[in-house]
């Protein structure tokens, strides 16, 4: 039984473009973006999209700058520790 996630198999045609192996994917199975991963377990050919990770640096972009002062801090040296 297929899990509820999956649509049934469907045949397509393969095809050459330039040098390469294409198919066409069918409405029902198009991912979004422009931009996929394909990898190869055993026989089957596993094509995934590429997922958009906002990464802490695009966060921060969009961030708007601070309009206030910090108080000054004063970095004291660590203090040595006997640890043994």
């Amino acid at each position: 039984m297929a899990e509820p996630h999956q649509s049934p198999t469907k045949e397509v045609r393969l095809f050459r473009n330039n040098r390469s192996q294409a198919v066409r994917i069918p409405v029902e199975f198009e991912l979004p973006g422009d931009r996929a991963l394909i990898s190869r377990e055993g026989d089957r050919i596993i094509i995934e999209p590429v997922r958009q990770t906002t990464g802490l640096l695009a966060l921060l972009a969009t961030w708007d700058p601070l309009d206030e002062d910090f108080p000054a801090i004063e970095d004291k040296p660590a203090e040595p520790e006997d640890i043994f």
